[in-house]
């Protein structure tokens, strides 16, 4: 569980404290630590844009933003992303389960996995691919930070090969 390890401690040293999003299998071990940690509320959501209304809300509340998603929901949230986010500007942290590319077998999950980060370019949400824990740990601070710095969401996207370092218990 090294990988979602890593990322959980990133989001709590780097003070979010709220958190959403719509489940994926990669993300299972990260929303189980989320899950059992009282210091964080976690609302699972339906939909990416319904996440993103939480998070608008929860930030004008104080608190530190983050929703986990797949990627196949990135365009689920591109409205909410550019009307809400960019026009109140509402810093939250993506942590994206990027699918459709290396070591993909479902078919159906490729086209997204492609148009990712060209979505991602197009609504102006910088982005970042961390490779291992460590590195991951680092980013996901930076990207809070920076998130705040530009008033707007920041995404760390994690492909296929990372989530192989929760396969090493």
């Amino acid at each position: 569980m090294e990988g979602s390890l890593a990322i959980y401690r990133g989001l709590k040293d780097s003070n979010i404290d709220f958190i959403t999003g719509v489940p994926c299998v990669n993300l299972k071990n990260l929303i189980s630590l989320v899950e059992k940690d009282s210091d964080l509320t976690y609302i699972p959501a339906t939909r990416e844009e319904e996440a993103i209304g939480l998070c608008a809300g929860a930030h004008l509340a104080g608190r530190g933003c983050a929703i986990l998603m797949q990627n196949s929901g990135l365009g689920n949230s591109i409205n909410s992303i550019g009307s809400l986010c960019k026009v109140y500007q509402i810093p939250i942290l993506f942590i994206i389960s990027h699918r459709g590319d290396l070591k993909e077998k479902i078919p159906a999950q490729v086209p997204m996995g492609r148009w990712t980060k060209k979505l991602l370019d197009t609504v102006e949400v910088p982005y970042y691919c961390p490779k291992t824990p460590e590195e991951a740990y680092k980013i996901i601070k930076y990207g809070v930070d920076y998130a705040h710095v530009i008033g707007y969401p920041v995404a760390v996207l994690f492909d296929a090969l990372y989530w192989e370092y929760d396969y090493k218990e």
